[in-house]
């Protein structure tokens, strides 16, 4: 068994999440069977940052150091065989980042502990890894409670000669969410054409940017909720809402290599259209939540007929924008939430009972990301709220080999040549 025969570390309380700003207390044990001679015993506090150009590489491209204090615990002797423990505490900076693991870079805290010995020994190694969650109170973000709208109107050509307009508006309730949280989404959609529309689908998509020589983005489907197609010279209302799942907070602030996004996309690809809602998802929930107002398009509710509706066999019916009817959702893909979400190939070795909230009061229930490897503070009951149809897994995402491009910008969305935009607050 040798000389040593326990090596470890260990944090107060088995805690694994701190906050910014805290102290870190702990105690190196070390367990011998025999003497053992060293030159010195320290334990380091390390927190950093790196990013790779392939997936789930194990050196990195770029990295970046946060902190990294060390303390001697014993100067040159001779240790006796038994068990001998070193208490340590270190001060964790304000600031910190929150932790955060992706495939392709990753925010790491820990400890680690070295019985340097003479010459030619064998030293000895240990570490700890403990998360850090600087919380994202969405109060500090300005109008943060306000609903989110965006509209586009787009011309399109069917039938070779025929052209037709296609006005789609869609609404948040808010402009930002908790875990939890219920998003509460509001579509109105106009077809000014002798054509029925492709199904509507709404996203909820996470985008993190990866900074290292050349940018990479990981883009993931949280969600997707899909909408029937709206038929020809209609006008069509859709109310859904998506469930938020266990994700890591927007914007890790301190860190410089990793930026997380989040949006919403509504999209068509008949006739081809799409535009997105950018939404935070924080720590801290609004202090007031108010209701979503319905979506204010001035021509979808103006009622006013053209002056000469166009003659064409496809309306032979009739144009009556009055006409409003609701689509039905075709399908749901949501994450199952679960106070334990793990993400595949995450290595959690503390002991599950280490992260119940009964076994310390002070402690909120550990959440681990679906997008992304994170811890997660969720406080209170989560209980789902039903959607309109049942509830799908999404496909697995760990084995995407390659990122996707980045999306297009709210801007870019909204440029397009034969595009006119109209966006509101």
């Amino acid at each position: 068994m040798g000389k040593v025969q326990h090596f470890d570390i260990s944090l107060r309380e088995s805690r694994v999440i701190y906050g910014p700003g805290e102290p870190l207390i702990g105690t190196v044990t070390v367990r011998l069977g025999a003497p053992l001679q060293f030159r010195t015993i320290k334990v380091s506090c390390v927190g950093a940052c790196g990013v790779s150009n392939k997936v789930n590489e194990t050196s990195w491209a770029v990295e970046e150091q946060y902190f990294n204090s060390t303390l001697s615990l014993a100067d040159k002797g001779i240790l006796p065989p038994g068990e001998h423990t070193f208490p340590f505490q270190f001060l964790l900076p304000v600031s910190a980042p929150t932790s955060f693991e992706g495939p392709f870079g990753k925010v790491t805290h820990q400890v680690r502990a070295v019985i340097d010995t003479p010459r030619f020994a064998k030293d000895y190694k240990c570490n700890k890894i403990f998360y850090i969650l600087s919380p994202l109170n969405l109060n500090d973000i300005t109008d943060i409670e306000q609903p989110n709208t965006a509209s586009i109107s787009k011309k399109f050509s069917y039938k070779l000669v025929k052209t037709g307009t296609l006005t789609l508006c869609l609404t948040s309730d808010l402009k930002g969410y908790v875990v939890g949280q219920v998003i509460k989404l509001h579509a109105d959609i106009e077809n000014k054409s002798g054509k029925d529309t492709g199904s509507v689908i709404v996203s909820l998509i996470q985008k993190v940017a990866y900074k290292s020589k050349r940018s990479i983005y990981d883009l993931r489907t949280i969600a997707e909720v899909e909408g029937s197609p709206v038929k020809a010279w209609k006008c069509a209302e859709w109310k859904e809402q998506i469930l938020v799942p266990a994700l890591p907070q927007s914007v890790l602030h301190g860190c410089n290599l990793i930026h997380i996004d989040y949006y919403i996309q509504v999209s068509m690809k008949s006739p081809e259209v799409s535009l997105v809602l950018p939404i935070f998802i924080g720590n801290i929930a609004i202090n007031s939540l108010p209701m979503s107002p319905a979506c204010s398009i001035p021509h979808l509710t103006s009622a006013v007929m053209p002056s000469a509706p166009p003659e064409d066999e496809d309306v032979a019916g009739g144009y009556h924008p009055m006409d409003n009817v609701s689509i039905p959702t075709k399908s749901h893909s949501q994450q199952q939430y679960s106070p334990f979400s793990y993400a595949p190939g995450l290595n959690f070795p503390e002991n599950r009972a280490e992260t119940d909230p009964n076994s310390s009061p002070n402690h909120p229930t550990l959440c681990l990301s679906t997008g992304a490897t994170v811890p997660y503070y969720a406080e209170g009951a989560v209980v789902p709220v039903s959607t309109a149809s049942s509830l799908i897994l999404p496909p697995e995402y760990s084995t995407w080999g390659y990122p996707y491009e980045a999306p297009p910008s709210y801007e870019q969305s909204c440029s397009s040549a034969d595009s006119s935009i109209t966006n509101g607050n």
